[in-house]
């Protein structure tokens, strides 16, 4: 079936390389897709698939080929045993993108949409204890082949609780040990125990589904929590047992790559998983705590945040201001709000707006969150003196256009900032204050000269996240007064207007929320707000001052969101209420 890839040397074939050589493509059909795939994110051969100078059975043929598997036509197969199913359940087969073939010989046979996630096979075998052999497919056929098999096959976490408590001596080292120094290779086999690896498989996947931001893995003295943010809201799921918390965070610790030994510092690590064809990204951080380690697991997945300044909430007005700053060619633009509010969704996206073969941009980032396709990205560490100011001077030595500041947090970075403006480049950074006015004070206590700030800032843009209404179980109604009153609203101003809440139902989780919207207070510096700033006015005259030149306050922009049916009063009074005054 062609020549094998030869991975004792590290010489594999690249898969542009063997289409060349089959005759399927051309080198410049092959450079073309690269360059499509380094813009647009993907994979070379869907790329070419999708250029339509390769058929997927093309780029299947020489997947295999690369990774030295046979090919499985999964269209072609009707039915799978029970056997095979109930062995390879659907959680693992959804984790790892795989569908259980034939079980031959004490050998499980396994077909790929990933042929080269040697990890899935020794994963596998561990938990099996069977000899796995992998076999590659199309992506379209693998994820066509789970829907269709495990359709009617649910796991729930109380069967795999169940699984671990008929074991649970296995599990029942204590993390009260007052050394805190744990049997290494006992801790190895209680991570690596096919129950334990389900188990968080299957959190995993149901806090992606739900599209959660964040998952929570807390031990506490009677019980072991495990929560996950939605839309900002924390739920907790069914907990599973306390004893079985050593053995989850060490499965968490495995697959982010940190040392299972050490219980005593906090560690960061990251997890790459690739669930339902998309890749998601989870920042790992553990916390020693009186009962145990601590995980949050932040979760990254491209395919819910949508990097594009036309779809974060934006109205006309502000998209047409925010992208006439963005085309700048110097200055500073301040994103302002708590941590949480969208400030590095909005900041990504306007960066994606203006990313251009013809610029060059450059980011320092605490965490860098998401890769962005031809933009230098650089990661904060200062554990070891790469701060966010010492990162600046060095990338003003590398020639940028656009520079992102994750953060001002002092007078030096700001300083700094400041003199990459006057130097002619746009940089873009994030404070923490509760509204577009306030952060022009908060950089003149710092102290930044009102001169310089006068010279070099363009705009503010200060933001919250309302939850939007779901649109399976949107309901009108008439507000009551007191809810007017909550918005200072009158019944005759609110004439003809409608309102709407959810209901609940299975599409949002009954909470009659799915996903959330940004509301914005957008303030451009004019010459008059200059005149201001030199002055060191108030805040609340240069408020006035705003309010006059026609910015919309973050109240009022989400007034704007409830008038549309797109939120609520109770999610717009809650957001903006600090920001009143």
């Amino acid at each position: 079936m062609g020549k094998t890839a030869d991975f004792s040397t590290g010489t594999r074939k690249r898969i542009g390389e063997i289409l060349v050589e089959n005759g399927i493509v051309t080198e410049k059909q092959v450079k073309e897709a690269l360059d499509r795939a380094r813009t647009e994110g993907g994979a070379l051969g869907q790329m070419l698939v999708q250029l339509g100078y390769a058929a997927e059975d093309d780029v299947v043929n020489a997947l295999a080929q690369q990774a030295g598997m046979g090919v499985i036509n999964l269209q072609s197969i009707d039915t799978i045993g029970p056997e095979l199913l109930e062995k390879v359940g659907p959680s693992l087969a959804k984790i790892y993108r795989i569908v259980p073939v034939s079980f031959e010989d004490d050998t499980l046979t396994v077909a790929m949409a990933d042929p080269l996630n040697m990890n899935a096979l020794d994963d596998l075998r561990m938990m099996l204890d069977c000899e796995v052999k992998g076999a590659v497919s199309s992506e379209s056929a693998v994820d066509d082949a789970i829907e269709r098999f495990y359709a009617d096959r649910r796991e729930s976490v109380d069967e795999i609780v169940g699984e671990i408590d008929q074991a649970r001596e296995a599990f029942e080292l204590e993390y009260s040990d007052s050394s805190r120094s744990y049997d290494l290779e006992q801790l190895q086999e209680m991570a690596m125990s096919a129950p334990v690896i389900k188990l968080l498989n299957l959190i995993l996947l149901q806090a992606i589904k739900d599209q959660s931001s964040d998952i929570h893995f807390e031990p506490f003295e009677e019980e072991f929590k495990v929560r996950y943010r939605v839309d900002g809201v924390l739920y907790e799921m069914i907990p599973p047992p306390r004893h079985l918390a050593l053995a989850v965070v060490s499965r968490i610790k495995v697959m982010a790559d940190l040392d299972i030994a050490e219980t005593r510092l906090p560690q960061d690590g990251r997890i790459e998983l690739v669930i339902s064809g998309n890749p998601v990204d989870l920042r790992v951080s553990t916390l020693p705590t009186l009962f145990g380690e601590s995980v949050v697991m932040r979760v990254l997945d491209r395919s819910v945040v949508a990097l594009d300044l036309d779809r974060i909430g934006l109205r006309g007005d502000e998209l047409e201001t925010v992208k006439t700053i963005m085309d700048k060619p110097h200055g500073i633009v301040l994103v302002t709000g708590p941590t949480g509010s969208g400030k590095t969704t909005t900041l990504y996206s306007a960066l994606n707006y203006a990313n251009d073969t013809g610029l060059k941009i450059i980011t320092t980032e605490d965490p860098v969150e998401y890769d962005l396709a031809g933009i230098i990205q650089v990661q904060i560490n200062e554990a070891i003196g790469t701060t966010f100011a010492a990162c600046l001077r060095s990338i003003l030595r590398q020639d940028p256009d656009k520079i992102l500041v994750g953060e001002t947090r002092d007078l030096e970075t700001a300083q700094i900032a400041i003199q990459a403006s006057l130097t002619g480049h746009l940089v873009l950074t994030t404070l923490h204050t509760n509204d577009a006015p306030s952060a022009i004070t908060r950089l003149i206590d710092m102290p930044v000269e009102p001169f310089l700030l006068c010279a070099t800032l363009e705009m503010v843009v200060a933001q919250r996240l309302v939850r939007s209404i779901c649109t399976g179980c949107k309901r009108e109604y008439e507000p009551d007064e007191e809810m007017l009153e909550q918005l200072k609203l009158t019944p005759e101003e609110i004439e003809g207007r409608k309102f709407y809440y959810g209901a609940g139902c299975p599409n949002c989780n009954n909470t009659g929320y799915k996903g959330r919207t940004a509301i914005f207070e957008i303030m451009r510096i004019s010459e008059r707000m200059r005149e201001l700033i030199m002055a060191k006015a108030s805040t609340q005259a240069m408020r006035d001052l705003a309010r006059e030149e026609g910015m919309r306050t973050m109240r009022e922009s989400g007034l704007l969101k409830i008038f549309d049916g797109e939120s609520t009063i109770e999610e717009v009074v809650r957001e903006t209420l600090a920001t009143q005054g």
